[in-house]
């Protein structure tokens, strides 16, 4: 697929969803367009899948008939194969084609009047059989309550039944319209094509939900920035962890960026964001057995303790509120600082549990308000432990602001590694002032990100941009990080040059003269009062 025609497939899909959602918010009719098209991707994987099975034998499995005795056992046949490739199963008649032709079908009713078919009640239950089929399996955990979030009994698809009949069919009529040419494209590319559609249609829905945005989505330069820094020196992962993975795009970036990543690990909070993780995963052809994604509140209740990560990427809530219980203080991932974050400001509280599973010779990049930077009591503690006892702080790197979706402040973002190659330095660099603006919020541009990436990689000292700093000079300004301190950005204003400033002023003043005359003498000919005295 080229990129126009991956362009017009990403406009195609939104398009969809801005029309047919009506009145419903933005956000809302999110969680139904993006579970629709998960349902139709999984239906033409498992149909291309089963086909091949099939192959030799002539037969395609959409034309199976599921109600013979001899079309019962082709599907048990391939309902084995599939689940154990696929991590689930659609029988024929439950295919998304199938459905939405059945939805835009006409039925007779006993008056003689034609009816539109009622599909809400099969849709229901195919969604629930996709589940169904994967317990007891491998892939339970990856698809168990994945479709909960869409509501077909919700008023906001219609104020009767049907009124929502026509809503949903309408739209899996205009998504089986749409080819998404999954068997047109091998390896990567069968991944990208509708995951970079899906991925754009997330985005789309982000920059109208303003702030509950940052809930779920870490706009494209920003994790193209993180994924960048942490595969610069080593593209070969064995594992990749983001602890507050909202949708799994930061996550996807690192799998887009690297050559090879063994397994994908996330947490999230948000239920709903949660669920659309697991479905962008496997929108992505991450195989069910390479990712585990999982619901919770990463701070209380971590759960991926025993394991250490290669790399670590993480847009965490800013200044985000948790409990701060005394407890935590004999947690391994806090016990060693001596204090703990404050529960108004949990960012040095991630910090810590991200260090915590960083492997010896990993990397991590973490996106933060500028507050960590120089805020004191606990967090100015923690800071200081993390440079002077661990000497994990590899770089701080200023962001501009308004580059997130619903809020304007100043973000940076920190690398760390337990292992460094330069650990007599730390790295600051100013790229605060390196955007394009755009209508509601500042654009990194790929020169922008380019750029700080070559910062990086070199190391060196540039001219109001950035500063390899000694950690003594570190030490002198009592670990207080914030960015001016060590890039100078100040610019001296233009000298002034009073004397050629006061020529202008007499030769305006001449001029005003020469023009007032002028006026004086046309009033004297058409005989009215001049407006100016006479000099």
């Amino acid at each position: 697929m080229s990129e126009e025609q991956r362009r017009l497939l990403q406009q195609q899909l939104w398009r969809i969803a801005d029309t047919l959602r009506g009145k419903m918010n933005a956000d809302e009719f999110r969680d139904y367009i993006l579970g629709f098209i998960f349902y139709k991707y999984l239906s033409e994987k498992i149909a291309l899948f089963a086909n091949q099975i099939l192959k030799a034998d002539k037969l395609q499995f959409a034309h199976i008939d599921e109600t013979t005795e001899d079309g019962a056992l082709i599907i048990e046949h391939v309902r084995e194969a599939t689940v154990k490739e696929l991590g689930y199963f659609l029988k024929p008649s439950e295919l998304f084609h199938t459905l939405a032709q059945k939805g835009n079908s006409r039925l007779e009713a006993a008056d003689g009047t034609a009816e539109q078919a009622y599909i809400i009640a099969d849709l229901e239950r195919i969604l629930r059989n996709i589940e169904q089929s994967t317990l007891g399996t491998d892939s339970q955990d990856d698809f168990i309550n994945l479709f909960e979030d869409l509501d077909l009994t919700s008023s906001k698809l219609g104020n009767t039944e049907k009124a929502k009949n026509e809503l949903v069919s309408k739209i899996l009529l205009h998504l089986d319209k749409i080819d998404f040419q999954l068997e047109q494209a091998d390896g990567d590319a069968k991944a990208d094509v509708l995951g970079d559609a899906y991925e754009y249609l997330i985005g789309e829905f982000a920059s109208g939900a303003g702030k509950k945005a940052g809930e779920f989505y870490t706009p494209q330069p920003v994790s193209s920035l993180l994924a960048r820094l942490v595969t610069s020196e080593r593209r070969v992962l064995k594992s990749v962890y983001d602890p507050t993975c909202g949708s799994g795009s930061l996550l996807l970036r690192v799998k887009r960026e690297a050559k090879s990543i063994g397994k994908i690990y996330g947490q999230e909070l948000n239920r709903t964001t949660y669920n659309l993780a697991r479905m962008n995963m496997i929108l992505h052809d991450v195989h069910y057995g390479n990712f585990d994604i999982r619901q919770e509140d990463t701070l209380e209740h971590p759960q991926h303790r025993e394991h250490k990560f290669d790399a670590i990427v993480a847009n965490p809530p800013f200044s985000a509120k948790w409990s701060a219980n005394p407890l935590h203080m004999s947690d391994d991932r806090f016990s060693q600082y001596g204090k703990l974050a404050p529960s108004s400001k949990a960012d040095m509280a991630f910090v810590q549990h991200m260090i915590y599973h960083l492997a010896e010779d990993g990397i991590m990049a973490v996106v933060l308000p500028h507050g960590v930077l120089f805020r004191g009591a606990a967090e100015g503690h923690i800071r200081t432990h993390l440079i002077k006892e661990l000497n994990a702080l590899d770089a701080v790197i200023g962001l501009p602001a308004n580059i997130f979706y619903g809020t304007s402040i100043p973000t940076c973002v920190l690398v760390f590694k337990k292992c460094r190659k330069n650990p007599k330095d730390i790295l600051f660099i100013d790229a605060s002032r390196d955007f394009d603006k755009a209508k509601n919020q500042n654009l990194l541009q790929p020169e922008h990100i380019d750029k700080i990436i070559n910062a990086y990689k070199t190391r060196q000292n540039s001219d109001k941009y950035s500063h390899v700093a000694p950690l003594e000079q570190i030490t002198a300004n009592d670990y207080n990080l914030n960015i001016p301190r060590y890039v100078d950005t100040f610019e001296a204003e233009q000298t002034i040059d009073l004397d050629a400033v006061a020529q202008q002023i007499r030769e305006i003043e001449q001029s005003m003269g020469a023009i007032d005359a002028k006026i004086a003498d046309y009033c004297k000919q058409l005989g009215i009062t001049s407006p100016f005295s006479a000099a």
